[in-house]
């Protein structure tokens, strides 16, 4: 089975690399350096200890690139004419999308029926960015999920293959909560590849609603979120 992944350079994009090449080494990756950017600040001190987190907890302390694990070509983006030939080049039955924003229709063409996205967060409630965030903010946990869906010309609209919750309490705080949700992306998409291994396409359901789209976080509301995520994880209403 022929796998490219499409995603970022991040600490956990690099884990959830090192953890698919276990299983299903990747042909290519496409590492997209440029991406959408807010009009304002969106940085929060708990990003700074996710990071270090992150890198302590898988990677010993040092740094991580997505090239450590899989033949990687960065891109600007993945709708440029380059990166649909890298990809078509790679001839893949799947592809893993991780992070890479909004994809326009020549690359699902590479692969149309095997073309599928990890989104942070239940897309029939939260569509975008910063889904598990904006729910925290909202104060509606049942949506913290982690959903892998079929991708279509439209932003988290797709059929969805599976989803899970995120396992959150043990006075978990905001900053472990990427690091919880890439688990859960192993666990979905190693479980699809098995399935579509099995039966040579992926099963899915339509989406019985569209979520509503959210933008990125400003930073001075991730404050809100960090004191909500750590009364609810400590078993406070």
């Amino acid at each position: 089975m022929n796998i490219a992944v499409v995603t970022t350079e991040t600490l956990h994009h690099c884990y959830f690399l090192r953890e698919l090449a276990r299983v299903c080494p990747p042909a290519v990756v496409l590492a997209q350096r440029n991406g959408a950017r807010p009009p304002f600040d969106t940085h929060h001190p708990f990003e700074d200890r996710r990071d270090e987190y992150e890198r302590q907890t898988w990677f010993e302390g040092a740094d991580a690139h997505l090239a450590d694990f899989a033949q990687t070509i960065e891109i600007d983006s993945a709708n440029d004419s380059q990166a649909v030939k890298h990809l078509a080049r790679a001839q893949p039955d799947i592809v893993v999308l991780f992070g890479a924003g909004r994809i326009d229709q020549p690359v699902i063409d590479v692969c149309p029926e095997g073309i599928v996205n990890l989104h942070g967060g239940d897309p029939e409630e939260y569509r975008g960015l910063d889904s598990h965030l904006w729910a925290t903010y909202h104060g509606d946990f049942d949506s913290i999920v982690t959903t892998l869906h079929r991708v279509n010309a439209r932003i988290d609209d797709g059929e969805i293959v599976s989803q899970a919750p995120v396992p959150l309490g043990g006075d978990m705080l905001l900053h472990e909560l990427r690091s919880r949700n890439t688990r859960v992306c192993v666990e979905l998409v190693r479980s699809a590849l098995e399935a579509f291994g099995s039966t040579g396409r992926f099963h899915s359901r339509p989406q019985r609603k569209r979520g509503r789209y959210y933008s990125f976080m400003p930073g001075v509301l991730k404050e809100t979120c960090e004191v909500r995520f750590a009364h609810h994880a400590g078993g406070g209403s």
